[in-house]
């Protein structure tokens, strides 16, 4: 299964580390976050990969080539930022017509992909997309979402000061070939993917909860904790 892996942001949060290293390669315990996602994404059986590219991207070029990677990973570099959504719909060609996924590449994520893929595999009839979530101890920052006895999405609460619970979007997504040609023909003109395009789906969003560590690592605090 083909992944898009979004690796372009600029990590501003993360200042001054990120004023001379690009986020997705700033180091954990001593290895770059990219490598980290490349090898347990590899791991998994899951390949080939492309990564989208903006700032420092020379940098991130240096680190593919060098890498055991190269042969799997295809990099685009966006002059002008696409958009999570954008990025995807510029690039659906990439998936051949397959499910594939869509990953925020910024968070340090140790979780089971073999188990994910199953999970998606074994979804409930009439679900796109299998979205990974995870336990958080700050609710408020995150993305919250309400599920069915079923384990699909009937809500979502955006970095809400009470949110119903501490299950949050890991913004690791498994898009059925359903979806990604929908994405081509009626929402070629969507930027975001979590403020454009999640809400249209509601009811038919599967979900698969991991257990392992899952830190978004956009703070110094939160880079703290992962390096710890």
């Amino acid at each position: 299964m083909r992944a898009i892996l979004l690796a372009a942001g600029c990590g501003t949060r993360l200042r001054p580390l990120t004023n001379k290293i690009p986020k997705c390669l700033v180091p954990i315990k001593g290895r770059p976050l990219l490598d980290i996602w490349l090898e347990r994404l590899t791991q998994a059986g899951i390949g080939p990969f492309l990564i989208n590219t903006h700032y420092l991207a020379e940098q991130v070029e240096a680190f593919i080539e060098t890498s055991h990677y190269r042969e799997q990973a295809t990099l685009v570099h966006e002059q002008d930022l696409l958009g999570t959504a954008g990025t995807l719909i510029a690039n659906l060609s990439f998936f051949q017509g397959e499910d594939g996924l869509l990953i925020h590449a910024d968070n340090y994520c140790l979780a089971d992909f073999r188990a994910f893929v199953q999970a998606h595999w074994q979804r409930p009839p009439g679900c796109v997309m299998t979205m990974m979530t995870f336990r958080t101890d700050i609710p408020s920052s995150c993305g919250i979402v309400e599920l069915d006895e079923r384990g699909v999405v009937v809500g979502f609460h955006e970095k809400v000061a009470s949110p119903p619970g501490n299950l949050a979007n890991g913004a690791v997504y498994i898009l059925s070939a359903e979806l990604l040609e929908r994405m081509g023909k009626d929402l070629y003109s969507v930027k975001d993917f979590s403020a454009e395009v999640l809400h249209r789906f509601v009811g038919q969003i599967y979900t698969y909860e991991t257990s392992e560590v899952f830190l978004d690592v956009g703070t110094p605090e939160a880079y703290a904790k992962a390096n710890n």
